[in-house]
């Protein structure tokens, strides 16, 4: 009997007796999860008051980090009385290397790395390896020590540096890195550091760097960009929050308003770029081949599908070389995403400055470009080819060379991919690949070698792994003694990148997502027509626009086909390509003058056909192109890329209707609701409308 009452004890009161227990809880109690809240929101309280009395207790004058102190130590005698009793420590413990470098409560109330320093200026001290992310727009300044930017290195004593952080990419971060100096005392880098700080800061800053300074410390400026080509963006509505957004936030303080001033917002870590090992690896490959190879300009092709980084990784790259060498060239073969232009160029660029900001941040004039007019190829691939080929000749092989290609990389994409890989024959190619994409085989030299591309056949091989392309050797530009001897193209050597790149992107919502992106690409051209700050941003109706007859300049619609009569219609309003032909256009006395192809010529620049006026017969174009430049215009292409749609329907200045826009229209006319005259090769009725499902194949 005894030892079934003590077996009972072990098993514990049954189901019914724990159900007549939590009934008979009272009401008011709080379960785990409220209870932990609870716990957190008073601890924060706490936090926060204690924030709050330190600031006090700096602007005063006394030393807030003795306090922090002072109040972790209480803190701690709380704990000790409220835990379990432990031993007494001994009288002389052993010291720890944390000890002997900082105190116990600097862990516990760091020093703030920011500090106000006048008027749209921040000051940031950086310990070694520690990161700042942000969000906006600021111009960084090293002032001592070295940091590093999307890859880029910046010194003291180097010029300062532009950054732009937006929400459309990951947020950028400003990092300390170790840098190489001579053994000196910590006295002798204090003094060094003051001086270098006399110039830029005044007594009180130069004293709170002083006092907070650790060897290896990187000291750095924030200043207030002031931008012609932000202001342009942000002043559309619903753009303004692609730099700063502006939302509730719980710490208040002096280092909120310091950044606030500046124009950035101090961001998670969790929301700046994070590269995986592979990516890390390549990335140190192909820098030690481009600046320690002794086989020439490396030519290094960057593939893969869409949204895997591809883009991130070519500006991480320039960013990377630039620390190294003067210059990068860069061959932009993506038609929808383009990095330096506008959208549906293939352009040739030498690339000198970093890249620190989305692509709407830096448009650039190329070296040689060709208006495509279109963001994809899918309907023209053969005409895509050749103006490769007609870019590509201009490349002379004094600097490396990155190739950026399209995300299209399934069906007749991959074989036009191949076709890319045998007529620029890169030493490198970078295939990026993810567990979100769909399978892409490896494209090792072999694979390349035994398969037909869209256009070009496989080709025997021949002595070093080459391949004779007398066709394609003809647009190239080699010295005499080269022309005698056969283009031989040797294998490359292929890099796989395993990417885990986050994106929000979906196959619903990622044409929405490119075509903002495009209509970005082309504001940020068209900032180039604001003046110079601080003066005030002009609309663009209130420019003045040159005044083209209609004999000087040829005329050509390249995204589809347009009756003779429509032309003007079709020019009017629309974005147009500044470009170049061979043709002389100035033996017509009347216009307009009009091109039975699209010819593969120069494009100097872009505008907006503001108006027409028949009378005159003048076209009326809007550029931030030279003059200089525009005497040798004699052509203007009309794509598919089109002028954004906030630069009609938020037109300033004009009363009544805006211009262009109509809310009257007649939606049931032929070819009103799609695309007019586009050229469509796919059948839509051949098109399932429950597709069988795909079956991808695994990697290991």
């Amino acid at each position: 009997m005894a030892d079934s009452v003590l077996l009972l004890r072990k098993r514990g009161p049954v189901r019914s007796t724990w159900t007549r227990t939590r009934k008979a809880r009272p009401q008011l109690s709080l379960c785990r999860r409220p209870r932990r809240r609870l716990l957190t929101l008073l601890r924060w309280c706490g936090r926060r008051r204690l924030r709050r009395r330190l600031l006090q207790a700096q602007a005063a004058g006394a030393d807030w980090r003795e306090g922090g102190c002072l109040v972790s130590r209480e803190a701690a005698a709380r704990r000790l009385k409220t835990a379990a009793p432990s031993p007494a420590p001994s009288p002389t413990p052993s010291p720890t290397p944390d000890e002997h470098s900082a105190p116990s409560c600097v862990a516990s109330l760091p020093v703030p790395p920011v500090r106000p320093a006048g008027p749209g200026r921040a000051l940031l001290l950086l310990p070694l390896e520690q990161g700042f992310t942000f969000s906006g727009t600021c111009r960084v300044t090293c002032l001592y020590g070295q940091v590093q930017v999307f890859g880029f290195t910046i010194s003291q004593g180097q010029p300062s540096q532009d950054v732009f952080s937006t929400y459309t990419h990951s947020r950028l971060t400003i990092r300390a890195v170790h840098y190489s100096m001579p053994e000196k005392s910590k006295k002798e880098m204090k003094r060094e550091a003051r001086t270098l700080l006399r110039p830029h800061l005044n007594q009180d800053d130069r004293c709170w760097v002083m006092k907070n300074f650790s060897p290896l410390c990187s000291i750095v400026l924030l200043e207030n960009l002031k931008n012609s080509t932000v202001n342009f963006i942000i002043s559309h509505p619903g753009l303004s929050y692609i730099f700063v957004q502006e939302s509730p936030t719980l710490q208040i303080n002096s280092e909120y308003f310091a950044l606030r001033s500046v124009g950035i917002r101090k961001e998670k870590k969790k929301n700046s770029l994070h590269f995986t090992e592979s990516v890390l690896s390549a990335l140190e490959e192909l820098v030690s081949d481009c600046c320690e190879g002794v086989d020439g300009c490396p030519v290094i092709l960057v593939c893969g599908s869409q949204d895997v980084g591809k883009s991130t990784f070519n500006r991480y790259l320039i960013n990377q070389l630039l620390n190294s060498i003067s210059c990068v060239d860069y061959l932009e073969c993506d038609l929808g995403q383009t990095e330096f232009t506008p959208p549906g160029c293939i352009a040739l660029l030498n690339i000198t400055e970093p890249v620190l900001g989305p692509p709407f941040t830096h448009q650039r004039t190329p070296q040689k470009m060709v208006y495509y007019g279109k963001p994809t190829c899918k309907n023209d691939c053969e005409n895509y080819i050749e103006i490769v080929k007609y870019v590509f000749s201009s490349y002379k092989r004094e600097s490396p060379l990155i190739i950026n290609t399209m995300g299209w990389v399934t069906g007749e994409g991959l074989l036009l991919l191949i076709d890319l890989i045998r007529l620029l024959s890169p030493s490198h190619v970078a295939q990026f690949s993810s567990g979100q994409c769909k399978y892409m085989p490896n494209l090792t030299p072999d694979y390349v070698d035994d398969m037909d591309g869209l256009y070009t056949k496989s080709k025997t091989k021949i002595r070093n792994r080459g391949y004779q392309l007398p066709e394609f050797a003809e647009n190239l530009e080699f010295a005499d003694e080269e022309k005698e001897s056969p283009l031989l193209f040797t294998g490359h050597k292929l890099i796989c990148v395993q990417s885990d790149f986050a994106f929000r992107k979906t196959p619903r919502n990622r044409e929405s997502h490119n075509r903002i992106l495009r209509d970005l690409a082309v504001l940020g051209y068209l900032g180039q027509l604001q003046p110079p700050v601080p003066k005030p941003l002009r609309p663009l109706h209130g420019l003045t626009p040159y005044q083209v007859p209609f004999n000087a300049v040829a005329l050509r619609i390249v995204h589809s086909d347009v009756a003779p009569t429509h032309i003007l219609y079709a020019l009017n309003a629309s974005w147009v390509g500044l470009c170049k032909i061979l043709d002389d256009v100035r033996g017509y006395a009347h216009g307009p003058i009009l091109l039975a192809q699209a010819p593969i010529c120069d494009c100097l620049g872009f505008g907006i056909c503001r108006g027409i006026d028949v009378e005159k017969r003048l076209y009326h174009i809007l550029t931030p192109v030279p003059p200089e430049e525009l005497r040798n215009v004699n052509c203007l292409l009309v794509g598919a890329v089109s002028v954004p749609h906030c630069v009609f329907k938020n037109q300033r200045g004009p009363e009544g209707t805006i211009p262009y826009v109509t809310t009257d229209y007649n939606f049931k006319l032929p070819g009103a609701s799609g695309k007019v005259g586009a050229r469509e090769t796919e059948d839509p009725c051949k098109k399932r409308l429950h597709p069988k499902p795909k079956f991808y194949r695994k990697t290991n």
